[in-house]
């Protein structure tokens, strides 16, 4: 009898065992597959920079914090720019601006001129509110470069990805113009 017991009570608990396993079933990793050539967002943007050359004060959009340091073939080496760039859909300085970009660059190497970016996309408009942080190398002599999409707020919240950056316009160092082509993967 006490066998028959042991049997019946091993064989209720393992029907309670299958019942609770398939109420709670084992978690499986969410994490998303990423493909380069599927990104959930992508808009391109135009960045125009403007420098303060000590006589426009009214239209200058950025300013330099430090000079250079007169290092190596490049003469901007070591300089530090902060800026309040407008954003603009297409290539014209004139358009009315979808964001600003808040933020610096420092020119960083010695042989030739090449910068690294960090600054906030400041979106506010009907079709866009938030932010949106890119940082990263800007290779200057390189025809397009990709800088990081660390995240964002608002409408991008948490929003991650690539900017690619291509230099469209250069006028000394007095104004440039970037294309940023910005594709969203983890939205």
């Amino acid at each position: 009898m006490r066998s028959l017991m042991a049997k019946c009570d091993c064989l209720v608990l393992i029907v309670l065992i299958v019942l609770m396993s398939s109420l709670h079933p084992p978690q499986v990793s969410s994490k998303k597959t990423l493909s380069p050539d599927h990104p959930c967002q992508r808009f391109v943007l135009y960045y125009h920079d403007i420098l303060f050359d000590g006589t426009d004060g009214a239209n200058a959009t950025s300013a330099r914090a430090t000079n250079p340091t007169k290092l190596g073939n490049n003469s901007d080496f070591g300089m530090l720019v902060v800026f309040d760039d407008p954003v603009t859909r297409d290539q014209h300085l004139v358009s009315p601006p979808v964001a600003r970009a808040q933020g610096f660059y420092f020119y960083n190497k010695k042989e030739y001129h090449s910068a690294w970016f960090a600054y906030t996309l400041v979106f506010n408009s009907s079709e866009h509110k938030g932010t949106l942080n890119i940082m990263g190398a800007d290779l200057m002599a390189d025809k397009t470069r990709d800088l990081s999409v660390v995240g964002g707020t608002g409408d991008f919240f948490m929003n991650r990805g690539i900017a690619t950056f291509q230099t469209e316009e250069v006028e000394g160092s007095k104004y440039f113009r970037l294309k940023m082509d910005i594709k969203l993967y983890d939205c």
